[in-house]
């Protein structure tokens, strides 16, 4: 069974309670990682960076993070070593994160994506396979420059 680790911060919160139910009419195992509500306002890195920190270790092969608007969500994310994490919010992109970047963590903005889109966006998201070749060598370029920060 597939596994997705998911979080949010309060802005999420209800985009990612719909998309975790969606995950599971999937059949796809979901880990949540919070936040379980939208009641008091929350910093969004205390909740992505669980999420980045077992994708970049490679515990869990996907995640998905949700915040307002998905930028600090993918700014976050994208500081993790093996973290390719991608801001989308059409179907298009969500398609073109996973078959030519190998996007591992989708990002969704909770207060910019309507849940039938966020859906249509995280099926497309999971079933998209990555191309490789010419795909692949970009991203060995991207793994070379996080090994030049260490």
């Amino acid at each position: 069974m597939e596994k997705v680790v998911i979080a949010s911060d309060h802005a999420g919160h209800e985009l990612k309670e719909d998309i975790k139910e969606y995950l599971k009419d999937l059949g796809v195992e979901v880990i949540d990682l919070g936040v379980d509500s939208e009641d008091k306002s929350v910093d969004y890195p205390d909740y992505g960076s669980p999420v980045a920190e077992r994708v970049s270790k490679g515990e869990i092969a996907k995640g998905i993070l949700v915040c307002g608007t998905g930028i600090g969500m993918s700014i976050l994310a994208n500081k993790y070593d093996n973290v390719r994490a991608a801001l989308v919010s059409d179907v298009y992109t969500a398609r073109m994160a996973k078959e030519h970047n190998d996007a591992n963590i989708l990002v969704i903005g909770g207060r910019i994506v309507g849940k039938g889109l966020a859906r249509e966006i995280t099926k497309t998201w999971l079933e998209t396979r990555f191309e490789g070749g010419r795909h692949q060598r970009r991203l060995d370029k991207i793994h070379e420059v996080e090994k030049k920060k260490q």
